[in-house]
């Protein structure tokens, strides 16, 4: 006779998405004034006429500041969690 196998208990771990809560308040406000920093780069960029010193100068300036720092700052920025032991 052949031995009975017994079923093996399946412990089903469910998987936690590193990613969930990775978009916070902070990330969202980071964003946000990212955004806002490059509508107002694109719009002095737009002011007339095309030689203005503000359209050259300023406008670029803004819109380095919104994609150097406040863009990469949202999408990287995690704050650290304290672990008490």
């Amino acid at each position: 006779m052949s031995k009975i196998r017994k079923k093996a208990k399946s412990t089903k771990t469910k998987f936690v998405s590193p990613f969930k809560d990775y978009w916070r308040k902070e990330n969202i406000i980071f964003l946000s004034i990212g955004i806002v920093l490059l509508i107002i780069g694109y719009w002095l960029m737009s002011l007339t006429p095309w030689d203005n010193p503000i359209a050259l100068n300023f406008s670029p300036i803004v819109l380095l500041i919104a994609y150097l720092i406040f863009i990469p700052l949202s999408i990287f920025y995690k704050k650290k969690s304290v672990n008490k032991s």
